[in-house]
């Protein structure tokens, strides 16, 4: 699949590039594996010379010695031979003062693994090179918890140092439609929603679907259970290195989410844990981890208890609830079982996928101050999207179909009388009602 999109972050990083020519510059792309990163910094780097460092976990000597070669075959220069990364850094920086070149490594917060003091002695090497040097360095990482301590925790040596970070995002709804369209020209809104679902708009699922010519919805879901399909066992090669010890705890309530149990009361009763023991748990998820969001009716106060958590990842929500739930058809090689209650379930994982893709696409377009949900303190009433354009006192009201037909304005606008009981921001505002659907994709 050819590079798409990321027109934003390579003007980024190319107008970066161009101030490391006059001072050395230092970049952070942080993102879930699989988004897109390595793709990125090639992409952005490649004007300039480019020196690319995979922190892979062996010993810092053979790592050293790895990083030599490259050195020595890109700038066509003897360094000798290094055993601490520190010293080769710092070799590194005195070469970027007679020549301007892009130092990429990748999977940066891994020399913790190595040797935690590499942060520190790399950061004392950057402050007292710096101001000579050209070097453009780009680090990039995958565990996010790591990667947000390591640069924005104030008592972490590299705080503050990074010009950017750039968090990358999944590819944006038109993105989805452009690479669709580009395999399956008369793609549908169905094969459009299942490639959402299914990928979120994460570079690297959509790379395997459309390679292996998976355009068409029901092929996008017969290859999530085929023999020795890479998407098997994803949801633990992405997770369970960033939970450690834990991930069993994490794991649960993460099921419980994917499966719909959204306020803290429904999981505390599905996996029997205190409200005590679960807060931290969740708070985690949320802040450190960035795996799910709160979720409170629109123009609720923020302390308000009506909260609901949802799973922020596409495909982790699918991947726990298909594969981590019934992991013992998965390890009983019964994948055909499950590619059949994949089949009987999946309509309403759509359901959700799909307020979901308007949600995005609304966003998308900047237009709006708020987008959000609306429900009563029963939990009733729900409002399926709301999109408010708060200088202009306008917000849009719209159910979510699949199919366009079964809408029925009368229903909406008995919610929408309850919301304004309820909700007296809104009794200022000029609404308009609709419907979005498949049709609308």
């Amino acid at each position: 699949m050819r590079f798409y999109d990321r027109i934003n972050e390579l003007k980024l990083l190319s107008d970066v590039e161009l101030l490391s020519h006059q001072e050395a510059q230092m970049t952070v792309l942080i993102g879930r594996r699989r988004i897109g990163k390595t793709e990125l910094t090639l992409k952005g780097g490649e004007r300039l010379t480019l020196l690319y460092f995979f922190v892979a976990r062996k010993s810092e000597a053979l790592l050293c010695d790895d990083f030599r070669a490259v050195i020595e075959e890109t700038l066509q220069v003897p360094i000798g031979r290094y055993t601490s990364f520190s010293k080769l850094f710092h070799h590194v920086m005195e070469l970027s003062k007679t020549r301007a070149f892009t130092l990429i490594i990748d999977e940066f917060q891994d020399f913790g693994r190595v040797n935690s003091s590499i942060f520190s002695e790399l950061q004392r090497e950057w402050d007292l090179n710096k101001g000579g040097s050209h070097l453009n360095l780009i680090v990039s990482g995958s565990i996010y918890s790591m990667m947000h301590k390591l640069f924005e925790d104030s008592k972490e040596p590299l705080f503050s140092r990074a010009g950017r970070i750039i968090n990358l995002q999944p590819f944006t709804t038109d993105t989805l439609k452009e690479i669709l369209r580009d395999f399956n020209p008369s793609y549908t809104a169905e094969d459009l929603l299942a490639l959402f679902t299914v990928s979120g708009g994460v570079a690297w699922y959509i790379s395997l679907l459309m390679d292996n010519k998976r355009t068409v919805r029901k092929s996008i879901y017969s290859m999530l259970t085929e023999v020795n399909s890479p998407f098997i066992n994803e949801g633990k090669n992405v997770l369970i290195e960033e939970f450690g010890a834990d991930y069993s705890i994490y794991f649960s309530i993460l099921i419980c989410i994917s499966e719909g149990q959204l306020t803290r009361k429904e999981i505390e009763n599905k996996i029997g844990m205190e409200a005590s023991g679960i807060g931290s748990y969740l708070e985690r998820l949320e802040k450190y981890y960035g795996l799910i969001e709160r979720h409170q009716p629109i123009f609720a106060k923020s302390n308000s208890r009506k909260v609901r958590y949802t799973l922020c990842d596409n495909f982790l929500t699918l991947w726990f609830r298909f594969f981590f739930k019934y992991q013992a058809f998965v390890e009983n090689g019964a994948l055909k079982q499950l590619a059949r209650l994949i089949e009987r379930d999946i309509n309403i994982l759509e359901g959700f996928m799909l307020e979901r893709y308007f949600e995005r696409k609304l966003r998308e377009t900047g237009d709006y101050t708020r987008i959000g949900k609306y429900w009563d303190r029963k939990g009733e009433n729900e409002i399926d999207l709301i999109a408010v354009n708060e200088i202009d006192k306008v917000a849009w009201v719209y159910e979510v179909k699949r199919n366009a037909n079964k809408y029925d304005e009368d229903i909406l606008r008995a919610k929408v009388d309850n919301l304004l009981q309820n909700c007296s921001e809104f009794r200022s505002y000029k609404l308009s009602l609709g419907c979005l659907s498949l049709d609308d994709m």
